[in-house]
Parts: C-alpha cells; sequence; structure tokens
C-alpha cells in the first residue's frame, strides 16, 4: 500500500519524509513533491491548482498501479481531492482512502482574500496567523527571499480555485481537525458530500498545525484506517 502525501502551502514534500520510518512496514510513504521547492526547485510554483492535478495524474500514474491512499494537509488536502477526481476521470481508479487534513471542504471554501498575489508584508502576516513558521525564518532575509515566492503561488492556488460539482468520489474520506484551528466544523463535516463511500470527522487537540505535535496518533489513524475494513461509519470520532 502506498500514501501519496501531499504538502500545505509554502512546504516541500520533505515535511512527510521522516513518516517513511514511523509507519508500519506494508505502508509506503510516499511525498509528493510540488514544482517550485525541493528538487523541482528549477520549475516555477503554478497557480492553477486544477491544473496541477491534472499534472500529477499523469506523473503519479505509473505509481499507482497497486492499491494507494492520498493524504492532504491544508493546501494539500484540497489538491489531493482534485487528484482523486482528475486520476478517477483518466480512468485510474480511485484511492483506498482520501485523507484530508486541516482542509476545509471544497464546496466551502473562504479563500477569496488570495485570489490576487500578496505582497511580502501580506504573506509573512499569514505566515505570522498561521503559526506554522518557525520564529527565527522571519528574521532571515534569505530564507524568506526562498520562501515567499512559493508561498505567494501556493495562495494563489487556493485563492483562485473554482469549485466544481461532480458525482461523489466512492472511496471513503477521513477527515481530520484542529480544535483550535479557525476552520469552523461545519466546514469539515461538509466533505461528507464528497464521497458515496464512508466519512469520518477526527477533531485533535491543537491548531492549524496540530499534526506535529500529534504525529505519532495521525499515522496510527492513517494505518488504521487502511487495514480496518469499511464499518458504515459517517460520524464525528473523539478529540485525540
Amino acid at each position: 500500500m502506498r500514501l501519496f502525501c501531499l504538502p500545505y502551502s509554502g512546504a516541500s514534500a520533505m515535511i512527510y519524509a521522516r513518516w517513511r520510518r514511523l509507519v508500519p512496514s506494508w505502508l509506503e510513504v510516499v511525498p509528493v513533491e510540488l514544482p517550485g521547492r525541493g528538487r523541482r526547485m528549477d520549475e516555477p510554483p503554478r497557480t492553477d491548482l486544477t491544473g496541477l492535478a491534472a499534472e500529477l495524474a499523469e506523473e503519479l500514474a505509473p505509481q499507482m498501479r497497486g492499491p494507494f491512499a492520498l493524504f492532504g494537509h491544508s493546501l494539500g488536502g484540497l489538491l489531493a481531492f482534485e487528484l482523486a477526481h482528475a486520476l478517477r476521470g483518466r480512468g485510474l481508479g480511485e484511492p483506498r482512502v482520501l485523507f484530508a487534513s486541516a482542509a476545509a471542504a471544497p464546496s466551502r471554501r473562504e479563500d477569496g482574500r488570495w485570489a490576487e498575489p500578496l505582497d511580502d508584508d501580506g504573506l509573512i502576516a499569514e505566515m505570522r496567523r498561521l503559526s506554522g513558521t518557525a520564529e527565527e525564518v522571519f528574521g532571515n532575509r534569505d530564507l524568506l527571499e526562498m520562501a515567499l515566492p512559493v508561498l505567494r503561488a501556493d495562495f494563489l492556488l487556493c485563492g483562485r480555485y473554482a469549485y466544481r460539482p461532480r458525482p461523489p468520489l466512492d472511496c471513503p474520506i477521513r477527515v481530520f481537525g484542529g480544535t483550535r484551528d479557525d476552520i469552523a466544523a461545519d466546514r469539515l463535516r461538509a466533505w461528507s458530500a464528497e464521497t458515496r463511500g464512508d466519512f469520518t470527522l477526527e477533531m485533535f487537540d491543537g491548531d492549524h498545525f496540530f499534526l506535529r505535535a500529534h504525529e505519532r496518533p495521525l499515522l496510527d489513524r492513517l494505518a488504521a484506517c487502511l487495514t480496518r475494513p469499511a464499518d458504515g461509519n459517517r460520524g464525528i470520532a473523539a478529540t485525540a
């Protein structure tokens, strides 16, 4: 079983590198690098999310001949959703499970303020608001000059995204949220409309980046969902 992991805004796929050592041996974590960062640093970052999903579907298809699942955090959750549809549209099947973490449902996005490029001050303000960036980064101009163009493009991916109603996916959708994140629970529950299969919402104590403090419990949930047969549950699980 392969678990393809899509990063959040401004991040490299390497945020998932350590997961390879922490999951069971039957589960292969595949961090997905996006253009403009990591080993794809020389490519321009994309600003069309649907187009990026189509691009990734073509690139990843050869690795998806066996059972696979998709995980995405924040921007990565939305991208995982569009990737699942792009794969289905190409006759390549669906993931065993779609995991969306700290991501409002595609039909309930509130990203319009990012539809136009933010200046550096605006980007830095958003970085501080989301609390996902180490404080020392803000005092390092070289790091900021590397990070801001990618982050600007990623915000445009979200801000210019246009939701298109389509027949729901057949795969289960498992959603995770943070109790102190500013994404309201009803916007997380709205993911249930995107699947004909099972749906669960599980809340972790924490902010938008709760996956850092709860890495082990989260990975345990992912592994359990991929080995446990579907149980028909469409509810909300207990807070971790």
